[in-house]
């Protein structure tokens, strides 16, 4: 597809092709009133038409003046565009050879070579095209002093620099339009690359969010159904009615699985804060497993939270929660709901072995506490975890709130 010319460049175009035939029209006007009867008249008026269907016949060849080159992007198009100069140099070359045949007859016909200059410079090679400037201008010199009958420094002088200002202006205009159609293809090429990165971005982020909610919900309820029927079947035959309790319960955290990657496929909020449930309902149901007591505590006025950070905040919990079940050796828990005006803190303490700082690098390489850390992170709020061997451990997430009114 070839783009649209710049403005000035069409403007240039149409005075260039107006230009011609204005000068075309009164250089044929001009012999014809000093020169009546003729026997060259019908020559003068068959070369100028044919002249002038020449110039007409141009776009037909090709892209006119004031067309914007396309750049090839395949053989095909390479060949295309060789074929289309090859044709616009031979129209040239039939412009050029019929006008100088005009002069020769008729010399007033000379100053039709200013249209020719820009139409010259754009069809050819630039090099070519002012060597082929030059000669109609030498030309035209000559015309003009065959005309006047003698010498005149002002037909020799005046020519050249005519010529001179044609071509400087148009090489201008046409380093301008090289420099803006640049500008806009390194527009469109950033434009594209921003699109690109951020569909990169995106994808990145929901993979990131898919792995936390798959980590926070269906691998935890799959570790907690694991550990009940693991339960289970050690008492199936010295308990039964603990073994059957502990298939219930397994049962129960695989309906709310269900649940679970139910809404997580339409991206909905948790299972647990369905139906209008509260974030401190929600948490105060959650449990760490049959060997595991979980207390929860509310401190503070309940104030309405964003669903991002109701989300957010019993994700964290679920998150905190598969840990202690699974590396505490914990047999209490606490929950603790904080709203403290402009911020809500939850807070959740185990009583278990507890660890030195640096193994919470080690806990990190899994999905658990990055997962924490950047649900928070995208809040604006911290996470910090404080662990002593032997005195448990107390994680907390502080999520700052847009004030009220």
């Amino acid at each position: 597809m070839t783009p649209a010319p710049p403005r000035d460049t069409r403007t240039l175009a149409t005075v260039a092709h107006t230009a011609f035939f204005l000068l075309l029209g009164a250089s044929l006007a001009r012999f014809l009133l000093h020169h009546p009867g003729e026997p060259r008249t019908p020559w003068i008026i068959a070369l100028s038409i044919t002249l002038a269907l020449l110039y007409v016949l141009g776009p037909a060849v090709g892209p006119a003046l004031g067309a914007a080159p396309t750049a090839p992007t395949a053989p095909t198009a390479r060949r295309t565009r060789r074929t289309r100069r090859t044709r616009q140099t031979l129209w040239l070359g039939l412009i050029v050879a019929t006008w100088v045949v005009l002069v020769v007859l008729a010399p007033s016909f000379a100053w039709c070579a200013v249209p020719l200059f820009f139409t010259a410079l754009r069809t050819l090679p630039p090099r070519a095209a002012i060597v082929l400037v030059a000669l109609l201008t030498g030309f035209v010199v000559i015309a003009q002093l065959k005309l006047a009958g003698s010498f005149d420094p002002n037909l020799l002088l005046a020519p050249p620099a005519v010529a001179a200002l044609a071509t400087a202006v148009f090489v201008h205009m046409e380093r301008q339009a090289q420099a803006q159609r640049a500008l806009i293809d390194d527009l469109i090429r950033t434009r594209r690359e921003l699109a690109a990165t951020e569909r990169r971005e995106g994808t990145l982020a929901e993979r990131q969010r898919l792995s936390m909610e798959i980590h926070d919900t269906l691998a935890q309820n799959l570790s907690s159904q694991q550990m009940l029927l693991q339960a289970a079947d050690r008492t199936w035959d010295t308990e039964p009615a603990t073994a059957r309790a502990h298939v219930r319960t397994a049962t129960g955290i695989a309906a709310r699985g269900l649940a679970e990657a139910r809404r997580l496929v339409h991206d909905l909020a948790p299972a647990e804060l369905a139906d209008g449930t509260g974030l401190a309902d929600a948490l105060r149901a959650l449990d760490a497993g049959p060997d595991i007591e979980v207390r929860f505590h509310l401190e503070g006025t309940p104030a309405a939270l964003p669903g991002r950070v109701q989300s957010a905040l019993l994700r964290i919990a679920q998150g905190a929660l598969a840990n202690v079940r699974e590396h505490s050796g914990a047999r209490t828990a606490a929950l603790t709901l904080s709203f403290l005006g402009d911020q809500v803190v939850l807070d959740i303490a185990d009583d278990g072995q507890g660890f030195h700082e640096p193994r919470v690098a080690t806990a990190e390489r899994g999905h658990g506490l990055p997962a924490m850390r950047a649900r928070v992170r995208q809040l604006g709020g911290t996470l910090t975890i404080e662990s002593t061997p032997g005195e448990g451990t107390v994680l907390s997430a502080a999520i700052p709130l847009e004030p009220t009114g």
